[in-house]
Order: structure tokens, then C-alpha cells, then sequence
């Protein structure tokens, strides 16, 4: 994938320098492609979670969990083994594509999306259970079929948690480090997202640079998450 290039005027704005511009944008179009991929998988993986009687599903549902509680160098390295050119799938997507998994965009979107999933799956699981049970008894009473009760009835009635879990999902995508570290490095327009931005600038010693992309990170992140808050708030 060919680097991202800004125009020379947007190392005026702020007085940040064109290159963390790049960088900013491309964590944006990071988080909003893992959002979007979280809504198609997580979705339906919260509602599976919440009705299956599958008796592994408790399981699958701590694995789903897992990245809440794992260190993050500790995901970044395994998926960084299975995206070497020497192991599947990174030896099938090299075959397919003839080009690395491991430190390419693609790469760090697989990665954000193993990462966030449960911070999404989870406010969605307790969206969803925040359904009166009779509503949906009653669609499926008027024969509507399952999955078109969920997308007609169960989903939009659950829309304020679902929006929380999508709002979340995308803020904690701005804010992974370690993992698109390990998975991406630090190619610039590549792989190089703000907070590996970020962190080249305080081991350069450049701290009122960092210090003017730090603030802009805190309040994008500060006004994502009262958007959570408020949908959250209203729920309730």
C-alpha cells in the first residue's frame, strides 16, 4: 500500500508538522475500518453470545474477552507469529497477495480488530439483554422470523447501546500501542499510527511537538467517550 501524502498546508495547522497530520489521519482510518468490522462481527457475536446454550460458549466467550486482561505484546507477538510469511495464514496471504500480512495496513486492521472486539461485543451483549423479553415474544408471535425480529425489532430498540459499543470501539483503536507496534512498526503513511507518532517524538526529545499531538489525542478521545456517556446515560 502506497504511503498517505497530506498537502503543505497542514503542517500549519496547530503547528504540527505534515507527517503527524499523516499520522493522524491514518489512525482515524484505522479505527473507522475496525469500527465497521466490529459492527459486522461483533454484532451478531453478542447475540449469539447471549441466547446459544452451547456448553463451550462460556468459552468462547472468555476468549473473546481475553484482550481486556492480556498485555498487549502478549497479542501483538502471537499475531506477529501468525502473520509471518513462514506460518498460516501469513503464508497464505503472502501466496494470495505476494505481499507480507505482518507490518501492512491490513495487517493492523486484522490486529485492532482481534484487539477491540470485546470492548464493543460487550456493551453490545448488554444492550441487547436490555430488551424487554416480551417485545420480542410478541414479534416472533406475528410470525416474524429471527433473524428478521433482531434486525427490524431487537436491534434498533438496543440502537443506544449498540451506537456505545461502536463509539467505544473506535476510541480504543485510536489509542492501541502495543499491539500495532509489533504487528506494524513504524513506517511512515503505512503502518505509522499517532500513538507510535507520538512515541518516536518523546524518544527524539521533541516534547513540544509531542506534547501539541498528545493534546490533540486527549481531546478526541475525551469527546468520544462522553458520546459514550451520554448514550449510556440515556439508556439508562
Amino acid at each position: 500500500m502506497l504511503p498517505l501524502a497530506l498537502p503543505d498546508s497542514a503542517s500549519t495547522i496547530l503547528g504540527l508538522p505534515a507527517p503527524l497530520w499523516q499520522s493522524l489521519w491514518l489512525t482515524v482510518r484505522l479505527a473507522a475500518i475496525t469500527t465497521l468490522i466490529l459492527g459486522a462481527v461483533g454484532l451478531p457475536l453478542a447475540h449469539w453470545l447471549n441466547t446459544t446454550r452451547w456448553r463451550l460458549a462460556p468459552a468462547i466467550e472468555s476468549l473473546v474477552a481475553l484482550p481486556i486482561v492480556l498485555p498487549p505484546t502478549v497479542i501483538g507477538f502471537y499475531l506477529l507469529v501468525a502473520f509471518s510469511p513462514n506460518h498460516p495464514p501469513g503464508s497464505w496471504w503472502r501466496e494470495l497477495t505476494g505481499a507480507p500480512l505482518a507490518f501492512s495496513f491490513t495487517g493492523l486492521v486484522i490486529a485492532s480488530v482481534f484487539y477491540s472486539l470485546p470492548f464493543a461485543v460487550q456493551p453490545f451483549q448488554a444492550a441487547l439483554r436490555g430488551v424487554p423479553r416480551e417485545l420480542l415474544d410478541a414479534g416472533t408471535a406475528l410470525g416474524a422470523r429471527p433473524v428478521r425480529v433482531f434486525l427490524r425489532l431487537h436491534a434498533p430498540l438496543a440502537w443506544r447501546g449498540i451506537a456505545a459499543g461502536l463509539t467505544l470501539g473506535f476510541a480504543h483503536t485510536l489509542g492501541e500501542f502495543g499491539v500495532v507496534l509489533m504487528i506494524g512498526g513504524s513506517i511512515p503513511g503505512v503502518t505509522k499510527v499517532a500513538s507510535i507518532a507520538l512515541y518516536d517524538d518523546v524518544q527524539a526529545l521533541a516534547y513540544p511537538q509531542a506534547h501539541a499531538f498528545a493534546a490533540t489525542l486527549l481531546g478526541l478521545s475525551f469527546a468520544l467517550l462522553l458520546v459514550v456517556t451520554l448514550l449510556q446515560r440515556r439508556r439508562g
